[in-house]
């Protein structure tokens, strides 16, 4: 059996170097990825899920330890998830004999087992995953009959429940999968610098860019972390309250919706409060298999020990695996979300709302607003079209649904390249509601002029808030979102008028600014009734008029009139009830109008070409000689 390879960093006792970015650690990512490729993990769809499970469980083999540690500096028991030698400190750390090799708690080295499997004869290291590391962990969750195991926690049951999918490994080569073991032992969660986290969800979005299926998928695309952490911010949850995203993807909302509410527990990390925000506070629904134990990881590895997620489609209620999902209320007190763009639902799911539509997004709302409880706050990504269309009586119906039930308080329009970095070139918005109040006023925010590409991608930044969520002073904003607005008239010495800075004043004249503005939705609404009363009453006068013809009709049929008579008794009243849908057309028109949603800043501000046809022609015919005299140069070069 070939000798097998060693981590040089554990076996010299060097500390790995520091995974310090987003940039890093895809780069870091891709290297385990083109080992995977060469080792029976051709396709995305397999190495994606063989690097879910195996990164899991090392960042949760290092958040025991550093739990563990914990526990014992302050005399308190500590309890496993895992039981040796199914730990990872067990069986896939490297080994080293040198002194200063870390030991387990039991006094044994770390990567004791591995040596074991090493040593014995090829193949026993497949064996023992295969056939003992994952029954192991699959009886985590359901027992070999196939019932639940009661005498689990509820972490260990979802850790149970993440592995259940794993069959086996796909590696085909014990070589190959050590050194894939070797590179991940090096991802630790104190040698991660990226914002003070670490999450399974920027690993999978960037093996969705490069496997290159991002657009065959219905519509499903991951939201970027920026944008998930300025809506929580925006939303602000607090602890006691109810989380829920009810198609969750990887679980960013909820995972960042735990960072920012475990911050405002501050000191009480022994207290029943946080252990509540750990298994009772986060809801989730997630359709897709391949994504759903990706969830249920980033979830735990981010400290909510009880991922409350549902399996299966939302929308048709029809569970995959709904034993998370037990404990959820009936009702939540925050929603935040990103539906799938563009999908199309079937009848099974659309039966289920009042409003039916193949839409898939309109579809969602209606479950936001169904599940959204008295005094709720949502979060909503959404679609141009969505806001804009008031061609379907869908659309309309759920906008009427939405502002009529709740306080349509902010839309932020996006740039349009926020999602094409995951694939979607769609142009979107940010809804924020607060249900039980009637919207008065909607506050709009014009984020549209920024620049965004693959190297200058959306920020924290770009909304005015700091990674603490303070509001940003101008010269920490990004010069992409302040543009070329200082060097215009007035606005040298005055403050950026950001996001963060702006809301803070929603609700009074200091609200409006060159990107932001206020729709009296009310006055609005009133605007249309006005404008809708002629057409109404002419749908009335016309229908009364029609009733009395059908009166002159049964008359006439009555008295055996001839068939002239009726005729133009008929075409007559035709003719009435064609006017009466024509009103009726005007009237719904008028009325649709107001649900037109859409982002139209009346502040913008138009840079115009002044110049005369002449100074362009000049400008054009001096960009021409400046062309000849450098051709003349490159002429002279090389004759």
């Amino acid at each position: 059996m070939p000798r097998p390879k060693k981590d040089k960093a554990a076996a010299s006792g060097k500390t790995p170097k520091t995974i310090a970015s987003t940039q890093s650690l895809s780069a870091f990512v891709k290297s385990i990825c083109d080992i995977m490729r060469r080792s029976n993990c051709a396709s995305a769809l397999q190495y994606v899920p063989e690097l879910t499970w195996i990164l899991f469980l090392r960042i949760l083999d290092a958040q025991e330890e550093k739990a563990r540690e914990a526990a014992e500096a302050v005399g308190k028991p500590f309890s496993p998830a895992l039981a040796a030698p199914y730990r990872w400190q067990d069986w896939a750390a490297p080994y080293s004999d040198k002194p200063g090799h870390p030991v387990t708690r039991e006094g044994k080295p770390l990567g004791w087992k591995r040596k074991e499997l090493e040593a014995a004869r090829i193949g026993d290291f497949f064996a023992f995953i295969n056939k003992e590391l994952l029954p192991y962990l699959h009886g985590l969750d359901v027992l070999p009959n196939g019932q639940s195991n009661p005498l689990v926690s509820p972490k260990q049951r979802v850790i149970g429940r993440i592995m259940t999918a794993v069959e086996r490994t796909r590696v085909d080569s014990e070589t190959n999968l050590r050194d894939i073991l070797d590179l991940i032992h090096q991802i630790h969660i104190d040698h991660i610098d990226d914002q003070h986290f670490f999450t399974l969800s920027q690993v999978y979005e960037d093996l969705l860019l490069k496997m290159g299926e991002k657009n065959s998928d219905g519509g499903q695309f991951f939201t970027p972390r920026e944008v998930i952490r300025a809506m929580v911010r925006t939303i602000d949850p607090q602890p006691g309250e109810k989380v829920y995203d009810p198609c969750c993807g990887t679980g960013g909302f909820l995972a960042q919706s735990y960072e920012l509410m475990a911050q405002k527990l501050g000191d009480e990390t022994s207290s029943t409060n946080l252990a509540q925000l750990k298994t009772q506070t986060f809801f989730g629904r997630e359709k897709e298999n391949l994504v759903f134990p990706i969830a249920l990881a980033n979830l735990v590895l981010h400290g909510i020990d009880q991922p409350n997620i549902w399996h299966g489609n939302s929308l048709t209620g029809a569970p995959t695996y709904d034993a998370l999902f037990e404990s959820a209320p009936a009702t939540f007190d925050v929603i935040l979300t990103n539906p799938p763009f563009g999908g199309k639902e079937g009848k099974d799911a659309q039966k289920n709302y009042s409003f039916e539509t193949g839409s898939t997004q309109v579809l969602f709302v209606q479950h936001v607003l169904s599940d959204l409880g008295p005094k709720g706050r949502c979060g909503i990504v959404l679609d141009e079209g969505l806001l804009f269309r008031t061609n379907e009586s869908a659309f309309v119906e759920t906008k009427r649904k939405l502002l009529d039930e709740c306080e349509l308080w902010c839309i932020v329009s996006l740039p349009g390249g926020v999602f094409s970095t995951a694939g979607a070139g769609v142009k979107t918005n940010l809804l924020f509601f607060t249900k039980g109040r009637k919207t008065k006023r909607i506050w709009y925010y014009d984020l549209t002029h920024i620049k965004l590409g693959k190297k200058s991608p959306m920020t924290l930044a770009h909304f005015g808030l700091g990674s603490k969520g303070e509001v940003l002073d101008d010269a920490a904003l990004p010069a992409t979102l302040t543009g070329g607005w200082r060097e215009l008239e007035g606005n040298a010495e005055r403050p950026f008028p950001s996001f963060a800075r702006m809301l803070a004043k929603r609700g009074t004249p200091e609200a409006d600014s060159d990107f932001s503005w206020t729709v009296d939705f009310a006055a609005r609404r009133a605007k249309a009734r006005k404008d809708m009363a002629p057409h109404l009453a002419e749908v009335e006068k016309q229908k009364a008029e029609a009733v009395s013809l059908k009166d002159r009709l049964a008359v006439l049929r009555k008295t055996k009139a001839d068939d002239a008579s009726l005729a133009a008794c008929r075409d007559k009243l035709a003719i009435v009830e064609k006017a009466a849908r024509e009103a009726q057309a005007k009237a719904d028109a008028i009325d649709a109008a107001v649900y037109d949603l859409k982002a139209v800043n009346p502040y913008a501000r138009v840079v115009r070409d002044t110049r005369t046809p002449e100074e362009i022609i000049e400008s054009i015919a001096n960009h021409g000689r400046t062309v000849e005299a450098a051709l003349a140069k490159l002429r002279l070069l090389t004759a």
